[in-house]
């Protein structure tokens, strides 16, 4: 089996790039896979490696060993970092923001959330930010930064406004009572729960579904939903007609074009039921 181009780059984070869908796997499984300054500062440089990899279409974030992530690493992300100077805190708090919701709510391609186990805290604010999530039904989630004497950190509180009910993200945040896999799909915080010998196949599936449509509508599709929830109607239209607009004249395969012939002329695809056959 031939090594990853990424083998070995990253000390925290492990990357490899299989058949258009680069699979990103958090490696601290001895801290359950905690997120340390270290894997924050790993994590910027991956995300922006791979959007510049044209091998790399569809990132799946997942958790070596038991866990997704089990949030920020409190002795090295809290006792650490506290006893240094103002703008080291700073700075590692801007590391922090800038993968976990800066560059993947936005991000040029898409992106899987692959929860296989724990999934804490501050790993709400980059399982939220990614554009879908499917989890094992033996996944334990949970807030549980109320049970030793803090709110929720980082973006945590708004990735679950904008994600579930406020009576449901309340009484989460309020209480720390963790949940499964099965209760996060029921309460939308992910699109589907299986078991955990399901997982690798199932997101590989999704991944394969979104390999095959055109990637810069695909782009311009999910980040106009995102932005749109931001803006009011009126402003919707213009920016939502002008989204429409700029994937047409971006998109060098002119989707389009081959959609509506292969659909009007060929009578070869029918749109409600299958993608057009990209670069026929």
């Amino acid at each position: 089996m031939p090594q990853s181009k990424y083998a070995d780059r990253w000390k925290t984070v492990l990357v490899d790039v299989v058949d258009g869908i680069a699979w990103v796997t958090f490696n601290r499984p001895d801290k359950r896979n905690a997120m340390s300054p270290t894997l924050n500062r790993d994590m910027v440089d991956v995300l922006e490696a791979l959007e510049l990899d044209a091998d790399a279409q569809v990132v799946v974030l997942t958790g070596a060993g038991d866990a997704w992530t089990a949030g920020m690493d409190l002795k090295e992300y809290f006792r650490e970092i506290d006893a240094g100077p103002e703008i080291l805190q700073e700075k590692v708090r801007r590391d922090a923001s800038t993968w976990q919701w800066r560059l993947l709510r936005f991000y040029t391609k898409p992106t899987i959330a692959m929860v296989n186990g724990w999934c804490f805290g501050g790993a709400f604010s980059p399982l939220v930010a990614c554009d879908l999530a499917i989890c094992a039904d033996e996944a334990v989630f949970g807030l549980s930064e109320i049970n030793w004497g803090i709110p929720p950190g980082n973006l945590v509180s708004k990735a679950l406004a904008d994600t579930i009910g406020h009576r449901a993200a309340l009484h989460l945040i309020m209480t720390g009572e963790t949940f499964t896999g099965q209760e996060a799909a029921r309460m939308g915080l992910v699109n589907k729960s299986v078991p955990r010998d399901q997982l690798r196949e199932e997101v590989t599936k999704l991944a394969q579904v979104l390999l095959a449509k055109n990637p810069v509508v695909l782009r311009a599709a999910k980040n106009g939903f995102k932005r749109c929830r931001e803006l009011t109607w009126e402003q919707n239209e213009d920016y939502l007609y002008a989204k429409l607009d700029q994937a047409q004249l971006r998109d060098p395969e002119k989707g389009r074009e081959q959609g509506l012939k292969q659909f009007l002329d060929d009578k070869s695809i029918k749109p409600g039921l299958q993608t057009y056959k990209r670069g026929s």
